[in-house]
């Protein structure tokens, strides 16, 4: 369902009934939102966003039949296929250090948040992802992904992977990477922060990335921040 201006549609796919009623209950409170429709098992997920296109879509990440990371990457796939907008789905864990929620991400998830996240940041992060930016649970998101990094096994760092970046997209892309907003970055590099936006929409491009938070997971998995 493409966004005209109308209420955000919200589709939520959870195994657990109780779950999802609190969350329906919520979103149905909102004059902003709309649930659009729900499923309890990733393979359900995958029909039902590619029949219903919810603006976003709320995945709990550990389901039977399809776990929550597998039906991200297939939705995502099918609607790069298919040329349609990709969907922005916010995981949903139980743990904050969850390596689950690094591999969501990487399938390309536009956030995450704790199952016992109060009820007005979940609904601040609906609205947050519709408006095309990322969310991420409170606490520390480097931690998340430098903790998932020492507990696989890789290579020392290569930097030859950013040869495809410009000097300037190089100094974005670290400056970004250690989660410094467009304002700062800006600061830094003593550039405005339109030029910023630039660099990092080039930036994302060339690597494949969708979202700031993928470009964050990228530099921790190949351990560029250290290099």
């Amino acid at each position: 369902m493409a966004d005209t201006g109308a209420r955000i549609s919200v589709a939520l796919v959870d195994d657990q009934p109780l779950f999802r009623a609190g969350i329906r209950m919520l979103i149905e409170s909102q004059e902003d939102m709309e649930l659009c429709g729900e499923a309890d098992d990733g393979q359900q997920a995958v029909a039902l966003a590619a029949e219903l296109r919810p603006d976003v879509l709320l995945m709990d990440l550990r389901m039977p039949v399809m776990n929550g990371i597998e039906a991200t990457r297939r939705i995502v796939q099918h609607a790069a296929a298919g040329g349609t907008d990709k969907p922005k789905i916010i995981a949903l864990t139980t743990f904050n250090r969850d390596q689950a929620v690094v591999e969501a991400v990487q399938a390309g998830a536009s956030g995450y948040l704790l199952k016992s996240a109060e009820p007005e940041f979940l609904l601040a992060a609906i609205r947050t992802v519709h408006s095309g930016y990322s969310v991420i649970a409170p606490g520390s998101i480097h931690s998340l992904f430098e903790h998932a990094a020492r507990n696989a096994p890789a290579p020392g760092p290569d930097l030859s992977i950013l040869n495809v970046l410009s000097v300037r997209e190089r100094d974005v892309f670290l400056l970004a990477a250690k989660g410094l907003s467009n304002g700062e970055m800006a600061e830094s590099l003593f550039v405005s922060e339109a030029t910023i936006k630039t660099h990092l929409r080039s930036v994302l491009d060339k690597l494949e990335l969708r979202t700031r938070l993928q470009l964050i997971a990228f530099a921790h998995e190949r351990r560029l921040l250290g290099a």
